[in-house]
């Protein structure tokens, strides 16, 4: 999930058309997001569903997401796109395609026990409070609030797990992310990380994906070795994302303000 309108640099002058142009572009292609969505929802209304067409339309919306942050940034839609707000554009379908969609597939493809595929709306709406916390994103540092509804890439995981493991186990997975979103733990914003990591984490969510694709050849039973090999990337982002949440927590305590009291002063007696 990118930010669709970062810009905080200072113009001298009228911009020009081709700047103009050029930003409602960026606005057009975040847009652009809903087509595959579409695609996606109309593949879930099928009979004969197959949720490998569902998940490639998905990753189409995610490479859309994922180079429509840095774009706007490049070409200040902030500045010269300024009657649209990409951020709301950006949020609306990323609940759609990362929360929405994925979750809904999970109740259409029955991977959770009979009669408990309404709890997927639990999910949905615990995503919905995690889209609208005041501090979702704390760009200053890079990191998400709570689970950053990549349930996409959770439910993808889920149907391999539902064959293996039975209809519980995506229960209680789906369960403990549930929870999780709405948690005040932090998790990096692979964009916005520290810039010492920022290079390996996107390069590994790069790699990351194209052994995703590679697996929905054998979707929902890739070969062992191959779901192996994608399990060491997420481990390592939640490693990464634990250590450098801590890392950053203590620094700002270290550098917080310290009130000094008097001798025998009361923090608490009220002037």
């Amino acid at each position: 999930m990118t930010d669709n309108a970062s810009d905080d640099v200072d113009f001298v002058g009228k911009p020009n058309s081709r700047q103009r142009a050029l930003a409602y572009c960026v606005h057009l292609l975040t847009a652009s997001g809903i087509v595959p969505a579409a695609l996606a929802m109309h593949e879930i209304m099928q009979p004969d569903c197959d949720p490998r067409v569902v998940f490639l339309y998905l990753l189409v919306t995610t490479v859309i997401d994922a180079i429509d942050g840095p774009l706007a940034r490049r070409f200040h839609v902030k500045r010269f796109a300024a009657s649209i707000d990409g951020r709301t554009i950006d949020d609306l379908l990323d609940y759609l395609t990362f929360a929405f969609i994925p979750l809904l597939l999970v109740w259409r493809m029955d991977w959770l026990p009979a009669g408990l595929g309404w709890t997927t709306t639990l999910a949905m709406a615990a995503s919905l409070l995690g889209f609208a916390h005041r501090d979702a994103k704390d760009e200053a540092n890079g990191f998400f609030r709570g689970f950053p509804s990549y349930w996409n890439i959770a439910v993808f995981y889920a149907g391999i797990l539902f064959q293996w493991a039975g209809p519980w186990s995506v229960a209680c997975l789906l369960g403990c992310l549930t929870a999780l979103t709405v948690s005040p733990i932090r998790m990096i914003y692979p964009n916005l990380a520290p810039q010492r990591h920022r290079g390996w984490i996107l390069i590994g969510a790069a790699l990351w994906s194209l052994t995703l694709l590679g697996m929905t050849w054998d979707y929902p039973l890739p070969p062992p070795w191959l779901l192996g090999i994608s399990l060491i990337y997420p481990v390592c982002y939640a490693i990464a994302s634990c250590v450098l949440s801590r890392t950053v927590h203590n620094t700002s305590f270290k550098t917080a303000p310290k009130i000094q009291l008097r001798a025998n002063e009361s923090p608490f007696r009220e002037s």
